[in-house]
């Protein structure tokens, strides 16, 4: 048996657990995505501005102020708007604020992009759903 023959056998199995492993870790990220895609719950748009007041100690619908204002949000790249000094996470993060990605955003922002700036979270869905719904209204 040739030298790079005996690698080979060594690596072979090494590299199939591998393969193996990665495509695991893919499938369950998929499943992740796909269990968030879309908010769970309708949205009511009337509660979602009365829930969005609690959004007001850092932003405004048209103001920039410890965060980007948000009409307009819904469809907006992530860290697009001019003036504003978002984190380098988020301005390189490429999201498009749809309704899933505002779901997923205001469950952990931190869990969607690690080095963001904003820390708040609305734990219940139908709050997230709400304010979402709001906030798609503000055109």
């Amino acid at each position: 048996m040739k030298q790079d023959q005996l690698i080979t056998l060594r690596c072979g199995p090494l590299a199939v657990a591998g393969a193996i492993v990665t495509a695991v870790a893919a499938l369950a990220a998929a499943s992740v995505y796909a269990a968030t895609a879309s908010p769970p719950h309708p949205g009511d748009p009337v509660r979602g501005k009365t829930v969005y007041q609690g959004c007001m100690g850092c932003h405004s619908l048209d103001e920039d102020d410890v965060g980007p204002h948000h009409r307009g949000v819904v469809g907006r790249t992530a860290g697009s708007v001019s003036g504003y000094a978002y984190s380098p996470a988020l301005k390189n993060s490429h999201i498009v604020w749809d309704r899933a990605n505002l779901d997923r955003w205001l469950t952990s922002p931190q869990g969607l992009v690690p080095g963001a700036k904003m820390f708040f979270a609305l734990p219940n869905p139908q709050d997230r759903a709400d304010v979402i719904a709001y906030l798609a209204e503000q055109r």
